[in-house]
């Protein structure tokens, strides 16, 4: 009898019981034993095996209704100390595992390639792509599961601020998740129509100055006011502060990390610094508004997956169990055009850095074009007709050539 172990690394995302319960239900109606690997490779690489649980069909029957992980989740990462693979290796030996089926983002893609290569061949490993950042690199158009439930929940808070920030006349800064890439904030921003969405994929390459942030998120302000409107939202990608300039925010070079020496985004408070920032600049010039932050995140990583993403991890999970049934190895399962496609592990290495690729927004695709043209800036446009610039200017207390300066695109 095959035996299959079922893990999740890496920060909950709505979804991650659907492919549970479909990849069980699948290998144990393909005559595997399964069994549940609890909090990751946290109790595996101690060489701990009693932390597991044995599922049944009864078990997970109704699992994929339900959001969070009833294996619980662990950043805990293997590949910093050899030692470390090899007890995840020993362990899994010992509980008799022939196959491995990990469920997670980069870190936990990189870490399930290590484990097979120190397994040598002698166990089955295949990945199952999971977060709500969307930054893992599936091909163009298909988002990674969990995404799209997190974009729904985050869209309805965003337009919710949207309409109390009509009704109190005041801006709010809120920060999404996303370290690498900026699609959640972006997603979730155009869906709810907010005026403004940065992200760090806009930005040229290197460090990002906070001033440039300040300088566009003051434009869409000014812009606004220009309008007649003293109201809005700016959502900002939480990865922002990951390429912030050091010499910009001092708490930068202090800030813990975690297992896999991310900085803990959590832990900057990225949209009080550009509140105060925008607020501070413009009320130094006798601009003054009322301002909010709020960051959302956690709230969005758990909740009840919806029906796109109910199928969408069933797909994932019975397909990254029919793989492991018929001896395919080394793989991440991807679902493209309504067929289940195995993508190997060598294909999502990045050459350079030996880990696993991620993937940014495209600037240059037709979808981050679109959703730039909905959103209110200072545009080039603006700058160069005259009468737009001069009624920026006077709304941002500048003279059209200090104004034409300071908004001028970024890069």
């Amino acid at each position: 009898m095959k035996t299959i172990g079922i893990l999740v690394g890496g920060g909950p995302a709505p979804g991650i019981n659907g492919v549970i319960g479909a990849a069980a239900t699948v290998a144990l109606r393909g005559g595997a034993r399964v069994l549940g690997c609890l909090s990751g490779f946290k109790w595996l690489m101690a060489g701990d095996t009693d932390h597991v649980r044995e599922l049944t069909l009864d078990d997970v029957e109704t699992v994929h209704l339900r959001g969070g992980s009833i294996l619980h989740s662990a950043r805990a990462n293997p590949t910093k100390n050899p030692d470390d693979l090899a007890r995840v290796v020993q362990s899994l030996e010992t509980l008799g595992v022939d196959a491995l089926i990990t469920i997670g983002g980069d870190d936990t893609a990189f870490s399930a390639k290590s484990v097979s290569d120190a397994a040598g061949g002698r166990l089955q490993v295949v990945h199952v792509p999971k977060t709500i950042d969307n930054d893992l690199p599936l091909p163009a158009g298909i988002p990674t599961f969990g995404y799209e439930t997190a974009r729904e929940h985050a869209a309805v808070v965003v337009e919710n601020l949207i309409e109390d920030c009509r009704t109190t006349h005041r801006w709010f800064f809120v920060v999404l998740m996303g370290r690498k890439s900026g699609a959640l904030a972006l997603g979730a921003a155009k869906a709810a129509g907010a005026p403004i969405a940065i992200i760090p994929e806009e930005f040229p390459e290197g460090p990002i100055r906070l001033d440039d942030v300040v300088r566009t998120v003051e434009g869409a302000v000014v812009k606004r006011l220009a309008q007649g409107r003293e109201d809005g939202v700016v959502v900002i990608a939480e990865g922002i502060a990951e390429r912030l300039d050091p010499t910009d925010l001092e708490m930068l070079r202090d800030v813990a990390r975690d297992e896999h020496g991310h900085i803990r985004l959590a832990d900057v408070p990225l949209g009080r610094v550009v509140r105060g920032a925008v607020s501070d600049t413009l009320a130094a010039r006798g601009v003054k508004i009322a301002t909010g932050e709020k960051d959302v995140g956690y709230e969005l990583r758990c909740g009840k997956p919806t029906a796109f993403d109910r199928d969408y991890t069933r797909d994932l999970g019975a397909g990254a169990a029919q793989a492991v049934l018929d001896g395919t190895r080394d793989v991440l399962i991807t679902r493209q055009a309504e067929r289940i496609v195995p993508v190997p592990f060598s294909e999502l290495m990045d050459a350079e850095t030996g880990r696993t690729r991620v993937r940014d927004v495209d600037v240059e695709s037709d979808w981050y074009r679109r959703a730039r043209a909905l959103q209110l800036r200072v545009e080039p446009g603006d700058l160069d007709d005259a009468t737009r610039l001069e009624t920026i200017a006077q709304a941002a207390r500048l003279s059209p050539g200090d104004a034409r300066t300071r908004y001028a695109p970024i890069g």
